[in-house]
């Protein structure tokens, strides 16, 4: 498999242990974490190759997240690491029941907020590469970081690489010019790079946030999809960008912070076309039902990781196996601790092929 790339930021992730609030905790549990950097986990885990491109500062912590990519067999040899900037940290703590988690954000002046886009070696990295993935995340940081994710996205098309992104919209992050809100902010800069973009990935939120398409009667606070309303959203934000050939939707039906419904629609704009999983045996959409979620965080991104992994896999590059895969993939992802997806691709195809009762494998 010729190398995905995968470029934004990583970071240390501080979470609360055993449901704790950030208030209540003594102890912070430390692993490192970035959506770009999970979904080239996922590709690796899955049997994959992946190559991660940021840049960290020069200490210990930041040789804690290099071993943190390298552990899971990423390359990360296109890695910078600049002289000036600090490691992002962003502090989590779990929800459970009607209480939803919470994030707090510590990025600014981090190491990739601050290189420049003419910093990195875009002619090497894309060297041999199939497909580039980039997230709505790292453009957010800083202007800087939005100029190197839109310049990655050209070189990657000039190289002859697909392109993915995850709209990802975050409202805490969207803050570098005081003269637009966070919407504004991420449309008008997103929509310099979606020209360059084959596959976007997004949720029901991330399209009206970021592009202003709404998905009809959707209530995503009260746990309640209308999903024959998302081809129209597709077919949007294709109208938009004639460029998108694919369209990936996420489906998420909150219940509360410890049960959600799971599944995910693609779509196909060469055929006008659009793929659910996963499927009933009558072959109508019906959600995963998962209800004890251990942690969520990185679920979209291990959906990502899946897709990507699929699609270039010859075996399960067939649009409506390949959503199959990324929909198991993604459910697998929120009984797992941390943003990384650890599970196999033989364990994502079992649970495709019908294996959800959870019992002891001896």
């Amino acid at each position: 498999m010729k190398p995905v790339v995968c470029f934004g930021e990583i970071m240390g992730r501080m979470a609360a242990p055993d449901n704790l609030r950030l208030r209540q905790t003594r102890n912070l549990e430390v692993t490192y974490a970035g959506a770009e950097a999970s979904v080239a986990a996922s590709i690796c885990n899955f049997g994959g190759t992946a190559r991660y491109v940021t840049a960290l500062p020069q200490h210990a912590l930041a040789e804690a997240t290099m071993d943190s990519l390298r552990g899971v067999g990423i390359d990360t040899s296109h890695v910078l690491r600049p002289k000036k900037g600090r490691l992002g940290l962003y502090f989590l703590e779990t929800g459970a029941n009607q209480r939803p988690s919470n994030v707090i954000y510590d990025r600014e002046d981090s190491a990739i907020a601050i290189t420049e886009a003419s910093a990195y070696d875009w002619e090497s990295i894309f060297s041999g590469a199939q497909w580039l993935h980039l997230s709505g995340i790292t453009p957010a940081l800083s202007r800087t970081a939005a100029v190197a994710t839109r310049v990655a996205a050209e070189a990657a098309k000039a190289a002859g690489c697909q392109v993915s992104i995850d709209l990802n919209f975050r409202k805490k992050l969207w803050k570098w010019d005081d003269r637009l809100g966070a919407r504004e902010l991420a449309e008008k800069t997103m929509r310099e790079t979606l020209p360059f973009v084959d596959l976007v990935i997004a949720n029901e939120e991330d399209c009206h946030d970021v592009l202003g398409i709404h998905a009809g009667d959707t209530d995503v606070e009260a746990g309640a999809l209308d999903t024959s309303r998302y081809p129209d959203v597709a077919r949007k934000v294709v109208a938009l960008f004639p460029n998108v050939s694919r369209v990936a939707i996420t489906l998420r039906e909150s219940h509360s912070a410890s049960h959600n419904n799971w599944g995910a629609m693609l779509f196909e704009a060469s055929s006008d076309s659009a793929h659910f999983a996963p499927l009933d045996s009558a072959g109508n959409y019906r959600s995963y039902q998962i209800k004890n979620i251990v942690d969520r965080v990185g679920g979209g991104d291990s959906f990502a990781g899946g897709l990507i992994f699929a699609l270039t896999t010859p075996e399960l590059s067939e649009p409506a196996v390949a959503l199959k895969y990324a929909v198991a993939a993604s459910c697998l992802k929120h009984s797992i601790k941390g943003d990384f997806n650890f599970s196999t691709r033989a364990e994502v195809e079992a649970l495709m092929g019908g294996a959800a009762s959870g019992r002891v494998v001896r």
